[in-house]
């Protein structure tokens, strides 16, 4: 055994972040991976006991396959044959693993428990498919390997099934690695942890999963996270947006978003190989199923010129002929997501190689099929998918190579653009019995963000684009004006709804004249919460939705009957209660106090402090008492004590200063943001009053800030409209009269711009 006392050997020096890029790529690549490989075994080997047999140390993991990234953890096995001491051994062993600062994940087994482990852990026995001999007695490591290949052989299928349940939760935990703006690059469907079970499955020679396509896959995605590492300096494996430029840079790819695109490409390739994979598994295990009876073809029809056959769809004999029907792929991929089932590998190679163009325009069993495609509900995803892998999608649509992969840059997106239309148009299914033609609004919701990537307001310039698709499908020209319409007005209503006072008969006499009747309402309300949702959790609230409600019933009055809203009365006691009072009603707070200027700065001061989110808020004057009403969210969830609330609302209301002050440093702190401020004057958008309109980056104390310097540049505030789109806001300020002047608004717009 070496000295007790000798210092060990120093681990090998790991690559410094925000160095040149030319010396960081010197670290990137197969080559790089390797000889990092060789480096740690050595040292290792170092610390390893001299002369010790019935003892050796493996790798596991990234260290036992050899394609170790910059800041990987270390995976060993410390195996032995009952040695005694075995455990002052491993604590020589690890203790100057940790001191070196390097991430461990260790174990110490005999060779039967090693065994025996990997027999019913379907993880454990999948890691041991990559373990190396390190250092100590080669010939126990060498058992170890060789048993563990040939205890993976006879167990496989039947522990391939937990494997996949194990599988398929990381799936739902992590999401898909070819849709997501800020993937896990290890976790995520598609992943690298996804190659090490290709490679699992393909050692239990079930299916050929590595092929040339997914190990070039691979290396691509291997080299994405060493450049990752040496970007973030330390162990990480999301690729998050701020990183992308300079992990782009390090791999000489030209901008993050072929960047982004070259993830996705090869995350859909790993992706399918492990589709087929688990299928090759299921039908193994079905197989096995019948010990001594041959597999007779079960052939069940499903729709028009479609069977399935084992699991999957294939076509029918009647529908191969020397001049197949245009339409036959889209009636396959309608089938497939309607049934749930795959469609079969050599039917979409045959669909791809001979179904012909389609016609222009379509022919109306193509068109039904395509709406029954989207339609479909959860069966749309792969089933999309699986035709996106066979080019069937471009066959259909040209425009979709264009969309393919495309990164959309605001945070509360989380899905490139392509999966977003599609699950768009899943999400618009829960809506389709609200609307009177769901086909419209199906095709709108899939067709609604089809102008994005094109230079200009993506709803503008996408509405004739969807047009001449919706024609080219073989709609009649009034339903493809109406799809036109819904997508240059899909965002109207949830910008109308969180952005204009709906109380305003401008606002409904705007929106009423902009959609024109009751029908095309109704689509609109639909696409919108299709949309939010399929844009992620921060495009969406219960909020947002009462608003959308609220702004849809009064638009539907003012079509139906030509009535607009009028102003709402306040409550009683507002009026003529002692002063102040204090209202808190759920998520609506209201305060009456004398008239004042700075009083709805305080009040909405005194929310933040109490982790009040304001999103709208009212102010009006009567007989010489100020009334503010706001509505609030929890900023972290946690509800407010209404105790406290309302006595600190009581000293705001009474002209104590002491509250705001409490806070004044804390908001004057948050200045600042990214993105250059900017306010938008709407001088024909309210009822006797103009809409300073701010989109800046969010901050603490922002509404603060904001209606302080409107109350200091002499604006009285009617209402406001709070509305925050992850790390941005777009805020609307009602400013009673007419602004008419040039120099007034000018010192308005310096006051805020100076507040932000």
């Amino acid at each position: 055994m070496t000295n007790p006392s000798s210092e060990p050997p120093a681990p090998p020096a790991r690559p410094s972040a925000g160095g040149p890029l030319d010396k960081l790529r010197d670290h990137i690549g197969a080559a790089a991976r390797e000889e990092r490989a060789a480096a740690l075994g050595v040292w290792l080997g170092g610390l390893f006991p001299a002369h010790l047999p019935g003892v050796s140390l493996l790798a596991v993991g990234g260290l036992g396959r050899r394609d170790c990234a910059p800041y990987s953890d270390l995976d060993l096995v410390l195996l032995h044959n009952g040695t005694a001491g075995i455990d002052r051994i491993a604590a020589a062993l690890w203790y100057p693993i940790w001191d070196a600062r390097l991430g461990l994940d260790h174990s110490v087994r005999t060779l039967p428990e090693a065994l025996s482990v990997a027999h019913d852990d379907a993880k454990v026995a999948l890691g041991l498919l990559d373990a190396r001999h390190v250092a100590g007695d080669a010939a126990l490591s060498a058992g170890l390997v060789a048993a563990a290949a040939d205890q993976w052989r006879r167990t496989a299928v039947r522990l391939l099934p937990q494997l996949k349940e194990l599988t398929q939760a990381r799936w739902a935990s992590h999401g898909e690695l070819a849709f997501l703006l800020e993937g896990d690059l290890k976790e995520a469907a598609g992943g690298l942890r996804d190659v090490t079970l290709l490679r699992g499955i393909g050692r239990a020679g079930i299916a050929d999963t590595m092929r040339p396509a997914v190990r070039a896959a691979n290396l691509r995605l291997l080299d994405t996270r060493d450049a990752l590492h040496l970007a973030v300096g330390r162990r990480v494996d999301r690729l998050v947006a701020q990183e992308r430029g300079t992990v782009a840079g390090l791999l000489d790819i030209e901008d993050p978003d072929t960047l982004l695109r070259r993830v996705s490409g090869d995350a859909r390739t790993v992706a399918h190989a492990v589709d087929d994979a688990w299928r090759a598994v299921d039908r193994l295990r079905g197989s096995r199923r019948r010990p001594g009876v041959p597999p007779a073809p079960s052939r069940r029809p499903v729709a028009r010129d479609v069977v399935e056959q084992d699991g999957e769809l294939v076509l029918a004999r009647t529908a191969i002929g020397p001049v197949p029907d245009p339409s036959l792929s889209l009636r396959v991929a309608a089938a497939a997501a309607t049934v749930h089932l795959p469609i079969a590998r050599a039917t979409c190679e045959w669909l791809a190689a001979f179904c012909p163009p389609l016609p222009t325009p379509w022919p109306p069993a193509a068109r039904a099929a395509l709406v029954s495609l989207l339609g479909a509900g959860p069966g749309l995803l792969p089933a999309w998918e699986t035709c996106d892998r066979y080019g069937l999608i471009d066959a259909w649509l040209p425009e979709w190579a264009r969309m393919r992969s495309l990164p959309q840059h605001h945070p509360i997106h989380r899905f490139t653009l392509d999966r977003h239309l599609v699950q768009a148009a899943y999400e618009a299914t829960r809506y389709a019995r609200e609307v009177d033609r769901p086909d419209l609004l199906l095709i709108g919701a899939f067709l609604h963000d089809v102008g994005k990537g094109l230079p200009g307001d993506h709803s503008v310039v996408g509405a004739p684009i969807a047009a001449v698709i919706a024609a080219r499908i073989g709609l009649p020209a009034a339903d493809v004006a109406t799809v036109e319409k819904t997508v240059r007005l899909h965002l109207l209503l949830p910008d109308v709804a969180t952005r204009r006072d709906l109380d305003d008969p401008v606002t409904i006499s705007t929106v009423a004249e902009a959609v024109g009747d009751p029908a095309t309402l109704d689509l609109l309300h639909a696409l919108a919460r299709a949309d939010s949702h399929a844009t992620g959790p921060a495009a969406w609230s219960d909020w947002k939705g009462r608003l959308m409600a609220e702004l849809v019933r009064r638009v539907r009055t003012a079509l139906d009957t030509g009535a607009l809203p009028e102003p709402p009365n306040p409550d009683p006691e507002l009026l003529s209660g002692v002063l102040p009072v204090v209202h808190l009603d759920g998520d609506q707070v209201s305060v009456a106090a004398a008239d004042r200027r700075g009083l709805l700065a305080g009040v909405a001061a005194c929310l933040a402090m109490h982790r009040l989110d304001v999103i709208a808020a009212n102010t009006s004057t009567v007989d010489g008492r100020a009334i503010v009403s706001c509505f609030t969210q929890p900023r972290y969830g946690t509800p407010y004590d209404p105790v406290a609330l309302t006595a600190d609302l009581r000293r705001v209301a009474a002209g104590d200063v002491s509250v705001t002050q409490r806070v004044r440093a804390r908001a004057m702190s948050g200045r600042g943001g990214t993105a250059e401020p900017k306010v938008i004057w709407q001088r024909a958008a309210a009822t006797g009053a103009v809409v300073l309109e701010l989109r800046a980056a969010d901050s603490p104390g922002l509404l603060y800030r904001v209606t302080t310097a409107l109350d200091e540049a002499g604006a009285e505030i009617r209402a406001a409209r709070i509305s925050t789109l992850g790390g941005d806001v777009v805020d609307a300020f009602y400013l009673v009269g007419t602004w008419s002047s040039a120099a007034d608004r000018e010192r308005a717009e310096r006051a805020v711009l100076a507040a932000v």
